[in-house]
């Protein structure tokens, strides 16, 4: 059997890669992977302690709008970026830091 100890392992694993994703990608598309990542550990140790903490499904309700949430951000979040790449003809951040003036 799986140990809670093991599946915090795996979310920090995850975690950590979304971070670092974030961090050293300056195109837009691999930091909503990163975004995506992160939001996946996150549910990854809602329905982890739910399994052996509550024995509800408390978590599993949690985690089912974490997935809405990640569809919706993925939705906008490409429409953003399509958007941005017809009016710039790129998608790396550092272009998007030009729009603010």
């Amino acid at each position: 059997m799986i140990t809670l100890t093991a599946y915090m392992f795996i979310s920090l694993g995850l975690f950590v890669c979304g971070v670092i994703t974030m961090m050293a990608r300056k195109n837009i598309i691999a930091i909503l992977l990163g975004v995506e990542l992160i939001l996946n550990a996150a549910a990854i140790n809602f329905v982890a302690f739910t399994k052996f903490l509550n024995h509800s499904v408390d978590g599993q309700v949690m985690t089912l709008f974490i997935i809405v949430i990640a569809a919706a951000e993925a939705a906008v979040g490409l429409a953003i970026v399509i958007r941005f790449y017809q009016i710039r003809e790129s998608v790396h951040i550092d272009d998007a830091t030009q729009l603010q003036s």
